[in-house]
């Protein structure tokens, strides 16, 4: 069964039961990106979903600022889960500003499942880039902040810039649900825009560190999002893991069998071992 919620203009659709897990999906995806997912949990866990502010089609664009963007992701929190923490789900732009949210509410969040999008606010991520690599990242970036600046006075073209993109890199969101007013954030990566993203959390300091944390990632890209030292650090650090798939960015559509097999058995494991320790403090 499926309950229905609206906060702050965000509709949030909550299905199944047990720990809540609450998905943000990245550009550009709609919830429906985790159907598969949801469907592989909502047996032990209780699913939570929204499209991110302005990735709505149906609706005016919606961009915000970093700190709007947690203050959303608080409400839906608290909406759902007032008293217990809740596990994250996240991917592309969810991830960084899923853990934007998670470093500046720790007590909120109980553990963190990172797809794809890792240590990127990082000198060591920056320092294992090429520089064709860094070329690239800053090319299709920049093509979709103009998609951006464009979307006001030219809809049609900032909508087709922005679905070539996509297509280009492998999206497989129908062309309809994708637009321009979803590009937002790369116009505050690159021009600063609605706040910019200075003075964010580092990923390596919180996700790890200071809350559990399973990182996937798909090897068959041009290049990663994460580095090495990072990815290294996070393995070895106990009640975390990671893992990579023969996949690229999306990974629970191009591997949902493997990729909702890899959550679920770290969730389980995860949710076992915090009953055997309440069981033992009792």
């Amino acid at each position: 069964m499926q309950v229905c919620l609206n906060v702050k203009g965000l509709g949030v659709t909550i299905e199944g039961s047990g720990p809540t897990v609450v998905m943000l999906h990245g550009w550009p995806d709609t919830p429906a990106l985790w159907d598969d997912t949801v469907a592989s949990l909502r047996d032990g866990y209780r699913c939570v979903r929204f499209a991110l502010p302005g990735f709505d089609l149906s609706q005016p664009p919606r961009p915000v600022s970093v700190d709007e963007m947690c203050g959303l992701v608080g409400s839906v929190v608290d909406a759902v889960s007032p008293t217990e923490p809740v596990t994250l789900l996240l991917h592309d732009w969810g991830c960084f500003f899923g853990y934007e949210y998670a470093s500046r509410h720790t007590s909120r969040v109980a553990r963190v499942v990172g797809v794809d999008i890792g240590d990127t606010n990082s000198g060591a991520y920056l320092k294992s880039l090429k520089l064709k690599e860094k070329c690239m990242i800053a090319g299709y970036q920049l093509w979709l902040a103009l998609a951006w600046k464009l979307g006001g006075l030219l809809p049609g073209l900032a909508n087709r810039m922005t679905r070539f993109m996509a297509r280009n890199m492998g999206c497989r969101t129908a062309p309809e649900q994708m637009g321009w007013q979803m590009n937002y954030p790369y116009a505050m990566q690159w021009f600063g825009s609605f706040g910019g993203l200075r003075g964010v959390a580092r990923v390596s300091r919180v996700m790890g560190p200071q809350l559990p944390t399973l990182f996937l990632f798909g090897k068959r890209k041009p290049f990663m999002f994460h580095s090495p030292r990072w990815l290294a650090a996070l393995g070895t650090t106990p009640g975390c893991g990671v893992q990579g798939f023969d996949a690229g960015h999306w990974l629970m559509r191009q591997k949902p069998s493997l990729f909702n097999a890899s959550v679920r058995a770290w969730l389980d494991r995860g949710t076992a071992a915090q009953t055997r320790q309440t069981t033992e403090a009792a």
